[in-house]
């Protein structure tokens, strides 16, 4: 069980992102966050394994405040949580390979990561994490010979090296088109329920929202407007859309528009 309460981040320029953000996710839940691009969506992804320091609040994860952690509890809680990115992150000039051990950086010394020195059980893990992803004929390109699709599965494979108990996924379909984006979620959707991996997203589109969450969170302002299940986002009406995106935003086929919806 995953719990944020009452998460607040002020960034030194003054921005409030995020006001006193309280949620708790059950073990296996695959939740996503809604809202419009400067919600605090991304704040609030970062904030939960501390890329980010929150300014007030607490995110307590098996009885640890990660908010509070020191330097060694902190490391030992980033193994077990996996991050995908919007923009991948990948080394563009280093292997497909490479990038895919980078996910055990966190279990191996500083020393041996830098000359790239890891035991062969590693080796095998990423074998099997590219096999699982279907990219294992791309293992010895450059991360950036690969189409962006890929290049998101081998972020995909990154994290799942780190044998994680939590899978943070930051907008992390929003550059591929439709098909490529049921194809990377399909993955993260198998990894959440074949390796009872709890999934934390956020997304913009509503059909992707209604086809793969279990619970969904609505931000506006940094704060959360709306909290509904899977059930209840599907026949979510147009007072509770306009909450989240604004009064002038309209729902247009699968996907958003209006009020600078992304």
């Amino acid at each position: 069980m995953l719990e944020v309460k009452n998460l607040t981040k002020v960034y030194n320029d003054g921005t409030v992102a995020l006001k006193n953000v309280s949620f708790t996710v059950p073990d296996g839940e695959f939740l996503v966050v809604i809202g419009l691009s400067g919600s605090g969506k991304s704040t609030l992804l970062r904030c939960i394994n501390r890329l980010i320091d929150a300014t007030e609040g607490s995110v307590i994860w098996d009885g640890v405040d990660i908010v509070r952690a020191d330097k060694h509890q902190l490391r030992s809680i980033r193994r077990q949580i996996g991050m995908i990115f919007q923009h991948f992150n990948l080394v563009k000039r280093s292997s497909v390979f490479t990038n895919v051990l980078a996910g055990r950086l966190g279990y191996v010394k500083p020393g041996s990561s830098l000359v790239h020195r890891f035991p062969d059980s590693d080796r095998k893990l990423a074998e099997q994490a590219l096999e699982r992803l279907g990219i294992t004929d791309q293992a010895h390109k450059r991360a950036n010979e690969l189409s962006g699709g890929q290049q998101q599965r081998v972020g995909i494979a990154r994290a799942l090296m780190q044998q994680p108990k939590i899978i943070l996924a930051d907008e992390p379909v929003a550059s591929l088109d439709p098909v490529l984006a049921h194809s990377i979620l399909g993955h993260l959707e198998d990894l959440n329920k074949t390796d009872k991996i709890t999934v934390i997203c956020s997304l913009h589109y509503l059909d992707l929202v209604q086809r793969y969450a279990t619970r969904v969170i609505g931000l506006k302002d940094g704060e959360i407007v709306y909290q509904g299940s899977r059930e209840q986002i599907r026949s979510m009406t147009d007072e509770e859309f306009k909450e989240i995106y604004g009064q002038e935003a309209e729902r247009v086929g699968a996907g958003l528009s209006g009020g600078g919806v992304e």
